[in-house]
């Protein structure tokens, strides 16, 4: 794998976490059907720890791209943040009429960074669809049921 893909990927999501620990917290306080209110203690915590799991997984498959479990875990966050882009930012956008913050970046950064580095991995044969899929559909739930968590324990060990 070529480690200028992994360093995309890395500053693709940084980005959009950045854009997001800027603007979501305050954007979550208004009232919707489709999120809870964060904090930003609560947000910043989370958004610091998840990208810090996003790198831990880019690096461990650059380092290790013989291993089968680093790749899919890399594989399930490209697969993750590109999904991430619709759903929820895409979807809320248009639903609340209301941009959702992530949005940009989302779709200028990491629906392209990401769809590149998939479809090479594609081209030189390192994944198939089935490895793709279903470690997309993992780790999107592993990501989404280790938010709220995080949130709590950002909430506590963390200043308002």
């Amino acid at each position: 794998m070529d480690y200028y893909l992994v360093i995309f990927f890395c500053f693709a999501i940084t980005l959009h976490n950045i854009e997001e620990a800027i603007w979501l917290p305050k954007w979550s306080q208004q009232s919707s059907r489709f999120h809870e209110p964060v904090t930003s203690s609560e947000f910043h915590f989370a958004v610091i720890f998840i990208t810090i799991l996003a790198y831990l997984s880019a690096f461990s498959f650059l380092y290790m791209p013989e291993s089968d479990f680093t790749k899919w875990i890399f594989i399930g966050f490209l697969g993750s943040m590109i999904f991430n882009a619709i759903f929820p930012h895409l979807i809320a956008t248009v639903l609340m009429k209301k941009y959702a913050p992530g949005l940009l970046t989302g779709l200028l950064l990491n629906l392209p960074i990401n769809s590149l580095v998939i479809y090479q991995m594609f081209s030189k044969n390192l994944i198939i669809w089935q490895e793709l899929v279903i470690s997309t559909f993992v780790v999107g739930i592993i990501l989404l049921t280790l938010i709220p968590f995080l949130f709590k324990i950002g909430g506590k060990i963390t200043p308002s």
